[in-house]
């Protein structure tokens, strides 16, 4: 007996997905040390990207999965190339008044460069980079944004802002080359 996958409208789409996608990013979270409501997001955010280029899968729950699954195996990826300091940065209270100058000028630059961001990027990353050191929670509620979502659109703003930075500051010469 073969198995044929009944297409689901997309009004019916996402209710009859929710379940579904809530156990299987469970599972896979408590495998990858994920976080559960992460997957979830980049999945409906895979599934809506997909939605407006192919149309909806033809087998919802077998698409489904799959997303999890890749989705679980990007995030350990990532948290393998996370490396932890190996201790507190160093004190800054004794540096000279051109290393002060170099710092400021570096966190103008930022700030800068912050403030140009698209969407609630500005001001989620300035939250982030508050002096006041704010929860999670509490940024969630000063933006107006569930608590789930911070860490997805804190990536994406910190993506957006690493490649603006990056067409801005010029790529060091190679070692052993003069320019």
């Amino acid at each position: 007996m073969t198995y044929e996958p009944i297409p689901t409208p997309i009004p019916t789409l996402i209710p009859t997905l929710r379940p579904l996608l809530a156990a299987e990013a469970s599972a896979e979270a408590l495998d990858s040390g994920a976080d559960a409501g992460d997957l979830e997001q980049a999945v409906w955010l895979r599934l809506l990207e997909r939605l407006e280029s192919d149309g909806p899968p033809t087998d919802p729950a077998l698409w489904l999965r799959g997303a999890v699954q890749s989705e679980a195996r990007r995030s350990r990826h990532a948290s393998r190339r996370e490396v932890a300091y190996a201790a507190e940065p160093a004190d800054d209270a004794d540096r000279g008044p051109e290393q002060r100058a170099l710092t400021a000028d570096r966190h103008r630059t930022l700030h800068a460069a912050v403030r140009r961001l698209p969407g609630r990027c500005p001001r989620l990353l300035a939250a982030l980079l508050s002096p006041k050191d704010l929860t999670y929670r509490e940024i969630a509620g000063e933006l107006g944004m569930s608590q789930g979502s911070l860490g997805p659109e804190r990536s994406r703003c910190l993506g957006c802002l690493r490649r603006m930075l990056a067409a801005e500051v010029a790529a060091p010469a190679p070692r052993g080359r003069e320019r």
